[in-house]
């Protein structure tokens, strides 16, 4: 198994593939905007989609030298539509144009950008009218796509070597943990050990002593009995003198 397999798998990249076949498929769509339907074209990414209109916008700016500001609202929603008014835009067309996106959250992991423009507030691009335009607004929008793939993509290697430095990591600790453990239990049997021969050795002298408690004992007695012996015939001379 290769490292980037691993990687991508780890990472959950390839098990999410398969149902994730139609994203970063750049598709036609309508999008609400000032209570009319506009032409527009549609992509779904990987990622959430505060991090995707953040980088829409960076990728913009960097590629098409195109800034977009936060606007108005959508017609049927409150989100923020972003604008970038009366801008040049020479792949798109040489005249300056209005251009438009929008980002949603499908779900929590992944995000629908919607890129949509004109020439002005009563003449937007769509496919019959501005073929030209639309089409070229199509190729921006199929570029972010491929950029937006190769980014997620390195995203999702680099959280995937996150996790396994951190299960890495926890695998070091873990082995030094049983080291440590095993370093432990052998230094407790062999104080064991020491203890039983210990307790060994301290039965043996309690035997020993035991024997030597009942002779003392013995001599004590005796030593007693001659001592009363002795005070009794003193007592005896005494009282005959």
């Amino acid at each position: 198994m290769s490292k980037i397999y691993f990687l991508l798998l780890l990472a959950g990249l390839l098990s999410a593939a398969p149902a994730a076949a139609q994203l970063y498929d750049v598709r036609p769509g309508d999008v609400n905007y000032n209570k009319k339907p506009r032409s527009a074209l549609k992509v779904q990414v990987d990622g959430k989609a505060t991090d995707v209109r953040e980088y829409f916008q960076d990728w913009m700016k960097s590629s098409y030298n195109v800034k977009f500001k936060t606007g108005g609202v959508l017609g049927m929603g409150k989100s923020d539509v972003l604008m970038a008014r009366q801008t040049p835009a020479s792949t798109i067309s040489g005249k300056l144009v209005d251009l438009y996106a929008t980002i949603i959250a499908p779900s929590d992991s992944v995000a629908e950008v919607a890129i949509f423009g004109g020439f002005d507030d009563n003449t937007f691009f769509d496919p019959s009218s501005t073929k030209a335009e639309y089409d070229a607004l199509r190729a921006v929008a199929q570029n972010f796509a491929g950029a937006a793939r190769l980014k997620a993509y390195r995203d999702m290697i680099a959280e995937a070597e996150k996790k396994l430095k951190a299960t890495e990591k926890e695998k070091d600790r873990l082995e030094k943990e049983q080291a440590a453990l095993k370093a432990n239990t052998a230094a407790n049997l062999a104080r064991i050990e020491e203890l039983k021969k210990k307790n060994a050795e301290n039965l043996l002298q309690s035997r020993t002593d035991s024997a030597s408690q009942l002779k003392n004992n013995k001599l004590l007695d005796e030593s007693r009995l001659r001592l009363q012996r002795r005070r009794d015939r003193l007592s005896a001379l005494d009282r005959k003198n």
